[in-house]
């Protein structure tokens, strides 16, 4: 119960978002997921109960989106713990894109002309058991306040830029006031042209696609862009839709980028159903990542040939903007390459 003072000179502090309130009901143990879909650990015989220091992070409303009864279900997939993550493979690195020579100042990496990523967070609201950066540590990439205004004051300097990215972890875990000063900091700055937003929350907390956060993007000088990650139809829920639609009806550009996951989308009809799915809610297929060799992510990799075959067949299915560019990220080179 809220007890209101009796002094009129003091305010009440603002209520918490209702999508901040998902976060702290998110689940963490790997029984009670299993609990909430009707399954045993028997069913998974290479179920780690106890993952560390990675451990589970799904929202509720993801959960809600499983089938229930299915050990194989591609949401699940994603985020289940098992302890062949733990087998070393030659070839799956802790730092696969080589972030870590990519940093020009502590939050700041550049890789690629004409634009820079600012890493403004390393929270993250789920929890990809195939994440190229689930090994490096915020000290290694120079995440803080402090790293923050040296890095934008970096980005000042250099006219050659036009483009930053917000990256992290998940830059839209910042809430409203933050990332109003944010990009007010950065459309400050005249050789700036736009703002590119790399999230996963419109499709796993529809909730923090509110008005005022359309507004704030749509009101800036520099033009927003959206690029999601959804890499299966059935991420897009009718709650993340319509978020997608509104992003879409205020006039931001959303792109999707999506990973080609073994047991997860490796298959046409999936990747077909993804793109038309995707389109529908207001969303441009973009690219199709081939895995980034992380470590503890080798299960999840599709050899090249298959996703060239798998890209063949789309492109005899869909029509051409449908077809996402199918890429891999190589450290060191000037752009994605095409596969």
């Amino acid at each position: 119960m809220v007890t209101r003072s009796l002094n009129a000179c003091q305010t009440e502090p603002a209520p918490t978002p209702s999508w901040m309130h998902t976060l702290t009901t998110a689940i963490t143990d790997v029984s009670e997921l299993l609990d909430a879909l009707g399954l045993e650990p028997a069913d998974i015989p290479d179920l780690d109960l106890d993952p560390s220091p990675f451990c589970l992070l799904v929202p509720r409303n993801i959960v809600a989106l499983m089938q229930p009864g299915n050990p194989h279900d591609p949401l699940l997939r994603q985020v289940l713990p098992l302890h062949c993550e733990e087998t070393r493979i030659a070839g799956y690195v802790t730092d696969p894109v080589n972030d870590t020579a990519a940093l020009h100042a502590p939050g700041l990496l550049r890789k690629y002309n004409g634009r820079a990523l600012l890493l403004t967070t390393t929270a993250c609201a789920l929890h990809c058991r195939y994440c190229f950066r689930r090994h490096l540590q915020p000290a290694t990439l120079g995440i803080s306040k402090h790293h923050l205004a040296q890095a934008i004051a970096q980005i000042a300097q250099d006219e050659s830029l036009t483009e930053v990215i917000l990256s992290g972890g998940e830059p839209l875990l910042q809430d409203d006031a933050q990332l109003e000063m944010l990009l007010a900091q950065l459309a400050a700055i005249p050789h700036l042209r736009r703002v590119r937003i790399h999230t996963r929350l419109p499709t796993l907390i529809p909730a923090r696609i509110t008005p005022q956060l359309c507004a704030m993007l749509t009101n800036s000088r520099l033009t927003p862009v959206i690029v999601l990650h959804v890499n299966h139809a059935q991420e897009l829920g009718s709650d993340a839709a319509a978020a997608l639609q509104h992003l879409r009806q205020t006039g931001i550009t959303v792109f999707n980028q999506s990973v080609l996951l073994r047991g997860v989308n490796d298959n046409c009809a999936v990747l077909a159903q993804l793109s038309e799915r995707l389109f529908e809610c207001g969303a441009v297929p973009y690219y199709l990542h081939q895995l980034d060799p992380v470590a503890g992510a080798a299960h999840f990799q599709v050899s090249d040939v298959t996703a060239q075959q798998l890209l063949e067949r789309l492109r005899a299915q869909l029509p051409g903007y449908l077809v996402p560019r199918l890429v891999r990220e190589i450290p060191g080179a000037a752009a994605k390459y095409p596969l």
